[in-house]
């Protein structure tokens, strides 16, 4: 718990359009999957592992989601405003830069729900295994058949060491969950304006210090309608 982040970042300014038409009239991290809203499932799990700071970036919407946030007590919150330009994940997190800080920090999607199960806490497995001297970046992967409403075929391939590739086949065994511990020195050599995050990774792997932590619970996406409908499925067998 000693390498525990104590700031995240969370990514809240997409449009939602895979979600419509319940985006029609709310951003997607306010869908409420099961009577809760999508962003305080990792809002709440942050606060719980003891994250004292979240940066949430607001872009469509963004009136809805800060009135959303004033109603927290923890963490506490910073907002990225992105209302003039929406920048994509890695633009976001280069827009928040600033506020991150220079110890490492979480940085996760809201549009899934992790279920620990009997598996670690997921944050705790991160923190667990980050190591500021070989790693720029540690993301937590999941076996596809621990999935809900995904349909592709996998992001990532992983060594025996831990060290990870987006997959170079037509499949992979490993889906990015949304959620990862990430440097912010690695932040700082993304370019200006909007950019996938997909580059900061480019840039770890290539010098061999991008990794994966393999998570042993569920991972329940919720990208579309079908997705919410499955999601919520899940969630009630659990009950």
């Amino acid at each position: 718990m000693g390498n525990m982040p104590h700031t995240a970042m969370v990514l809240a300014a997409g449009l939602g359009t895979r979600m419509r038409p319940l985006t029609d009239d709310r951003p997607k991290p306010l869908i409420h999957v099961s009577g809760k809203a999508l962003m305080d499932y990792a809002l709440d799990r942050f606060a719980d592992a003891g994250v004292e700071r979240a940066v949430v970036n607001v872009h469509y919407l963004a009136d809805q989601v800060e009135d959303h946030l004033s109603q927290r007590a923890a963490p506490e919150i910073v907002v990225s405003d992105e209302r003039s330009l929406l920048l994509e994940t890695g633009g976001g997190l280069k827009k928040a830069r600033n506020a991150l800080g220079d110890d490492p920090v979480f940085c996760t999607n809201t549009d899934a729900i992790l279920i620990d199960g009997s598996a670690e806490e997921a944050c705790a497995q991160l923190s667990g295994i980050w190591r500021d001297d070989v790693m720029d970046a540690l993301l937590l992967l999941v076996p596809i058949d621990r999935t809900s409403g995904y349909d592709g075929c996998g992001d990532f391939d992983r060594s025996a060491d831990g060290r990870i590739a987006l997959r170079s086949g037509d499949a992979a065994p490993h889906v990015f969950s949304g959620l990862q511990i990430i440097s912010p020195a690695l932040i700082d050599e993304g370019p200006d304006g909007p950019f996938s995050t997909r580059k900061l990774w480019d840039i770890a792997a290539a010098r061999g210090r991008l990794y994966g932590a393999v998570y042993g619970g569920d991972w329940l996406h919720v990208g579309d309608p079908q997705g919410l409908k499955d999601a919520e499925a899940r969630l009630e067998r659990r009950r």
